[in-house]
């Protein structure tokens, strides 16, 4: 790898997981006793928004109680050796912005932020005033704020720009990813399709591994500094 490859990352809960943050659904396929359709769609919104905004503010405190791990750092120092380079999460922590990322997308949303119901303006709130169980007024128009989060049947964020990207890089590396989750699990083809070399990093075989140049089973944290390392050099 040299300065001059483009290389494009895709990271999910698995990297989140190794800091403490627990991955939403769980085998039974509910999130933390929640079935998805009761606190992840805007239907679960509107039918009980006090269970839902209790869920994700949850979620919020728990940003305050995690730190970056090696993983995280290791990105920061690939991203800081490429002239082109793009992160895209499917996490919504802020772990990769902590860390020290500066190129990256939140395509799910970002738990750090609210955004307005009725103007649509998005703003980081994470003072100790926003973190309670009492609903948020905007700042701007005083509508009613909800989590900055991609529920499912939403359209995740900045696709045009990841689309872009992954038609132009050249290597394409997933890491902590089920690939189970579209849009996102489709990223591996786009990119092997444009002649990208693939790279699978999971504690466990994703859905997709088969489509992998390359992929190496185990935690990110231990795998990844060291091929950071090594790709550096």
């Amino acid at each position: 790898m040299t300065k001059n490859t483009r290389v494009v990352i895709l990271t999910g809960a698995g990297i989140s997981a190794e800091s403490g943050i627990q991955t939403f659904r769980a085998s039974d396929g509910l999130w933390e006793n929640h079935r998805v359709e009761e606190v992840a769609t805007p239907e679960g919104w509107a039918a009980n928004p006090e269970l839902v905004w209790s869920f994700y503010q949850q979620r919020r405190r728990q940003l305050l109680e995690v730190e970056p791990n090696p993983a995280h750092i290791a990105l920061v120092d690939l991203e800081n050796y490429l002239d082109n380079f793009l992160l895209i999460t499917q996490n919504v922590d802020n772990l990769h912005g902590r860390a020290g990322s500066k190129q990256f997308i939140h395509m799910h949303g970002e738990l750090e932020k609210l955004r307005c119901e009725q103007c649509n303006h998005v703003e980081i709130m994470m003072e100790n005033e926003h973190l309670g169980e009492e609903f948020i007024s905007c700042t701007q128009c005083e509508g009613r704020l909800r989590p900055h989060i991609v529920w499912f049947s939403e359209s995740p964020l900045h696709l045009n720009e990841i689309d872009d990207a992954l038609s132009q890089c050249d290597v394409f590396i997933a890491i902590g990813t089920s690939g189970n989750v579209t849009p996102a699990s489709t990223f591996l083809n786009i990119a092997k399709f444009q002649g990208a070399r693939t790279i699978g990093i999971n504690l466990d075989p994703p859905a997709n591994v088969y489509f992998f140049d390359e992929f190496l089973q185990g935690k990110a944290g231990e795998i990844l500094p060291a091929l950071v390392q090594k790709w550096t050099q």
